[in-house]
């Protein structure tokens, strides 16, 4: 009994020993993370441009099998943007087949007149030839010239395949007035006013820009608290030290994006065998030389209110890490040494499954410790309080940028309070060993090469009431009407 007792504290202590390292293996990577610089757009340079010298935008608005009442939020917070009328146009992509969200979006534009609806048809259709041809030219768009699905034109039917259609037949009509700013976001996703303005001035500096994001719904469910605590940790506080100075390998979220559509033409616009396409065009733009900059208002979405739909979305997520970690970092010619800083960028998320063991055998240890029972060496002991402190540290930080934060979207300090007790340390470890469930999904789904279909994540008009509130507060008197002939935007060519 006691050789089986040995045998088993002896097991746990070495599990204990492998999970603390693995820890202090996860702190490095985030203080290397921190010690990023982040490259903030001054939104404020936009001043020094005279109207007909701020960029043509076009932002594109992908959606499947939508709410009336979700887009009509969206638009409602579009139709307040502070930007020239005839410098931008905002067009709706949602598929031919999706005959509810296209009568949806019809009705819409006798509420919204600046509304575009382009359908996109599948993709036998002879107005896709536009695509294979321009694929056909470039060799950036590696996924149709290599590998085993290339010439293959049966693109799976998700968000990016619909961003696809949509950009090449836009730059086809807008050719012949030069090149254009692409800006896409999701359809419950809400911009701020100076969202357009943020764009004019970052271009000036950087190639690319990406927008901060935060849920709106943070107090609607307990699961809403918790998918939202995500974005502030992630979207609020980490993600933006990625711009480095271009020293880094970068993600793109997935909304509220800029960059010229020379640049995105001339690398072959998006990768339609990816589960989502953030990760991978970030990494493209970054090993083309492309800077990106960080718009810090940020666009206000809605998170699942549900921990199933939570999972939805989140092992897709995963599964996309995974798929843009593996062949297109081979594609696009990264080093070791690249491929590990961008395996970085998700290290942090995939080692959530520590927290599985790590509590459980931390408890054990700290019980073992305080009943006087000598089980663990003292150096482990000490880098156990080391981790203890950095955890900490690093909490601290994440709860005082979520508290700022929290005022973008809650007005009083009684609900920002209510939404700190929701997201409190015990409820965190515990939405925290939870994350393991997506990402045992996600890394199963790209073992078997799933995650092609748009597996939508539901949304329900959940920031209604906050933007209509946003939006009938005083904004900026509206810029003065100019020409519409859009000037040019430097080239992927002129930057290099």
């Amino acid at each position: 009994m006691t050789e089986a007792y040995d045998t088993i504290a002896f097991t746990l202590m070495l599990v204990f020993l492998v999970v603390q390292v693995l820890y202090t293996a996860t702190m490095l990577i985030d203080v290397y993370l921190f010690s990023l610089p982040v490259d903030w757009v001054k939104t404020e340079d936009a001043k020094r441009l005279a109207p007909h010298e701020l960029p043509y935008i076009v932002l594109f608005y992908p959606v499947l099998n939508e709410l009336k009442a979700t887009m009509r939020t969206t638009f409602t917070a579009v139709a307040k943007i502070d930007y020239p009328a005839d410098r931008y146009r905002v067009v709706a992509i949602p598929n031919t087949s999706d005959a509810q969200t296209v009568a949806s979006l019809r009705e819409l534009q006798a509420e919204f007149p600046f509304l575009q609806v382009l359908e996109v048809p599948p993709t036998a259709d002879p107005t896709w030839n536009r695509v294979w041809s321009a694929w056909d030219r470039n060799p950036n768009a590696y996924w149709w010239h290599e590998g085993r699905r290339r010439q293959d034109r049966n693109l799976p039917p998700k968000k990016t395949r619909q961003l696809i259609y949509a950009f090449y037949a836009i730059a086809e009509e807008l050719r012949p007035m030069g090149d254009f700013v692409v800006d896409y976001i999701d359809a419950d996703s809400a911009p701020p006013p100076d969202h357009f303005m943020a764009a004019a001035a970052g271009l000036q500096t950087y190639d690319v820009l990406q927008s901060t994001n935060i849920a709106g719904n943070l107090n609607t469910t307990l699961a809403a608290s918790w998918h939202a605590f995500d974005h502030m940790a992630w979207d609020g506080l980490k993600y933006p030290h990625l711009s480095a100075h271009g020293r880094h390998p970068y993600w793109m979220l997935g909304k509220g994006l800029f960059f010229r559509a020379s640049d995105l033409e001339s690398l072959g616009s998006f990768h339609p065998w990816i589960t989502i396409e953030d990760p991978e065009v970030g990494m493209r733009f970054w090993a083309h030389g492309l800077k990106l900059g960080i718009i810090e208002n940020p666009l206000i979405e809605e998170v699942p209110a549900t921990f199933g739909r939570g999972v939805t979305q989140r092992k897709r997520w995963v599964c996309g890490f995974f798929q843009s970690l593996g062949e297109p970092t081979q594609r696009l010619g990264f080093s070791p040494l690249d491929k590990a800083a961008a395996w970085l960028n998700f290290l942090p998320c995939m080692s959530l499954w520590l927290n599985a063991i790590g509590f459980p055998i931390g408890a054990w240890a700290l019980w073992g410790f305080f009943h006087g029972a000598d089980i663990l060496p003292d150096w482990a002991v000490a880098l156990a309080a080391f981790n203890t402190l950095a955890f900490a540290v690093s909490l601290t930080a994440i709860y005082l940028a979520t508290w700022r934060r929290t005022a973008l979207v809650l007005k009083t300090r009684r609900e920002r309070l209510y939404y700190l007790l929701r997201v409190n340390p015990l409820f965190v470890m515990v939405w925290w060993v939870m994350w393991l469930v997506p990402l045992f999904i996600g890394l199963r789904m790209y073992l078997q090469d799933q995650g092609l279909v748009w597996e939508r994540t539901e949304k329900i008009d959940a920031n209604h009431r906050l933007i209509r509130q946003l939006t009938t507060e005083p904004s900026p008197a509206p810029a003065a009407p100019v020409a519409p002939v859009a000037e040019p935007v430097p080239s992927l060519e002129a930057v290099k």
